[in-house]
């Protein structure tokens, strides 16, 4: 199963958990297999049917650009990022 961290304004509803272990083959499964034992996740990760704005996924440290299509194995990491703002 993959083990996705949890952004730290999300783990109240992981029960403090800041990693979980899911199957899914795909982001978008990952995200259903996360509101199946934590209901209210999902529409902290998605919206419109696509990855909320200022949030982004890394599949084992890999920004990619499919989105919920993005492919996860059985043993990925997979990282929901909040956007970083700030700098000069």
């Amino acid at each position: 199963m993959a083990v996705v961290w949890i952004p730290a304004l999300i783990r109240p509803l992981t029960e403090g958990k800041s990693q979980v272990e899911v199957a899914g083959e795909n982001v978008r499964e990952i995200v259903e297999a996360l509101e199946a034992l934590y209901p209210g996740v999902a529409a902290r990760i998605v919206e419109d049917d696509r990855i909320r704005p200022g949030l982004s996924v890394a599949v084992d440290g890999a920004v990619g650009n499919k989105g919920l299509r993005e492919p996860v194995g059985p043993d990925s990491e997979v990282h929901f990022v909040p956007a970083m703002t700030g700098g000069a």
